[in-house]
Order: C-alpha cells, then structure tokens, then sequence
C-alpha cells in the first residue's frame, strides 16, 4: 500500500478531499500556490512541502485538483514542477477538471518518465468533498484504478472507472452538461411556481423524490428560495468547465443547443460582476428576462 500521499490545490474541493484524506488515517504531505493555505493542513497532522518537485522526492502518490488546464501543466511540467522529482512508478492523479486532449498529451509525458496517471475528475461540489462522497470518474488502466481505491475511497462515494486515459475528464464534461441543464430547469420551473403564486418549499419538496427531480433541484432549489447564493461552485469556475464541453463538443462535431444557451447566460451575470456566486446564480438571469424574483 502506498503510505506517503501528496496533495497539490487546496481550494474549494481539495481543502475537503485532503481533511478527509488525514481523517482516514493517510500520511499528507500538502503543497499549495498560496502558502497560507496549507497552515490548517499541517495543524491538523499534514507535512508541508516547499514545491511540487519537493513532494515528489517524499510521496509515493501525488493527487492534483487545482483550477484549469494551465495550473496542471505548470504544476506539472513548470519550473520545480512534478515531472523535475518524481520517482518511476509513482502514480499521478488529477482530480482537475481540463481539457481531454491536453490530459492525454500530459499522460503520455509522464509515462515517458515511468510515471503512472490517472484523470480522476470530482463531482458533488463542496459539499460533497466534506464529507466524503464525491463521485469520480476515473481514466486510466484499470491496475492504477485498483491501487488508487484505497486513497479515493477516503473523499468519495462513487468511484467509476469509465475507460482509458483522458475518458476521466470526457465523462466529466458529461457531467457538467447535465448539471448546468438541470440547473436551468430548476431555475425556469421555481420561477413558474412562483409566477403561480406556490410555496416555493412545499413545491420542491412535492416534486424532487419524482422523476422530476434532480440533485441541482434537491440541493440548490432551497438556497435559491432563499437568495442564499454563496457558491459550492463558482460561476467563473463552471464557465472554465463549460468552454471545455463547448470545445471539446466543436472538436467532435456535435451541436450541444442547451449548453450553449446556458453558457451565454452565465456569461451575462459575469459582466454584471457575478462570477463569485454559486452556480445556481443562474437563475439570476431568468429572473430578469422574466421579471419575476424568486422569495419576493
């Protein structure tokens, strides 16, 4: 068993992940952009590391879940990045979400150098990080998958290994496809309900066990009611993940209409400053074309 683990990201979903990682009992060596952000980690028993390269040199398996395709190439491939101390055999995984293409380039990479590599992107947001139920998807062969299990198992609830590398981060994209639409019908159908004159509460709590029901609708529908709009995930960084359906979908050839509507209304809110907010914001946008507020 692999006992000495890195982290690289301790944001919105790694500070989670890597709380629970030290929950389950794992030795975390912890390695953040923003120095301050690892203080937490090493008081609650994690190592601190003063580079990625500086990681490696100690850990057996380097977890990544920064923001973009270019943070994990730096992170990776940059100036004492990974890939300058990483030891053969060691596995990499990136919980990230980015680019497929770009994930196999950096795949191919690091088995150049003997590296193993798993795209193991997360879903479940904040919450679900905290408390140890993420679903990950998970690229890669199926004997990484296998060493991998007893690390996952610690922040996530769903492991699905769906298929070789860079197959992590195509069924993310998937994912993110179906959280923006429902996300876009529970904004348009809360806004119905309220035209309608319902109890916003009594309404989702009618329809959400249903087969109208939806982990956006369960989840964010009570916040909305409420203008509670502090993110589990941000606004800006599901636009990030949504330039990468749009594109990967162009370069498929495949017409995605409602993903194209929704991000063009993300977009909106983002020019009226909004990219901060949780991505249930969108129903922000309805509410102007329509001039209906939600809890007013």
């Amino acid at each position: 068993m692999d006992k000495n683990i890195g982290f690289i990201g301790l944001g919105i979903m790694g500070r989670g992940m890597t709380h629970n990682l030290l929950k389950a009992g794992h030795a975390v060596t912890v390695w953040n952009r923003n120095p301050a952000r690892m203080d937490e980690f090493i008081t609650a028993g994690a190592k601190s590391a003063a580079s990625p390269a500086a990681m490696t040199a100690q850990c057996d398996v380097i977890l990544i879940c920064v923001s973009d395709t270019p943070d994990v190439e730096q992170v990776l491939f940059g100036a004492q990045g990974v890939s300058s101390g990483v030891k053969a055999d060691a596995l990499v995984i990136d919980h990230s979400t980015i680019s497929p293409h770009a994930t196999l380039e950096m795949a191919t990479r690091l088995n150049s150098q003997g590296v193993r590599f798993l795209d193991a992107p997360v879903s479940g947001g904040s919450e679900g990080a905290a408390k140890g139920i993420l679903s990950i998807m998970v690229g890669g062969d199926a004997e990484d998958v296998e060493r991998a299990l007893p690390i996952l198992q610690a922040y996530g609830k769903t492991i699905t290994h769906v298929g070789k590398q860079g197959a992590g981060q195509t069924a993310k994209l998937v994912n993110q496809i179906l959280v923006v639409i429902n996300q876009l019908a529970a904004s348009e159908a809360l806004l119905f309900a309220q035209a309608g004159g319902l109890d916003l509460s009594k309404t989702i709590e009618a329809v959400k066990g249903g087969a109208a029901g939806s982990w956006m609708l369960a989840n964010r529908g009570p916040q909305m009611i409420v203008r509670d709009f502090r993110p589990g995930f941000t606004i800006d960084l599901q636009q990030k993940d949504l330039r990468l359906v749009l594109e990967a979908a162009d370069q498929l050839g495949v017409p995605l209409l409602a993903t194209s509507l929704v991000f063009q209304m993300y977009r909106t809110l983002q020019a009226q400053g909004l990219g901060g907010e949780g991505n249930h914001g969108l129903v922000k946008a309805l509410e102007q074309m329509m001039g209906v507020e939600l809890g007013k």
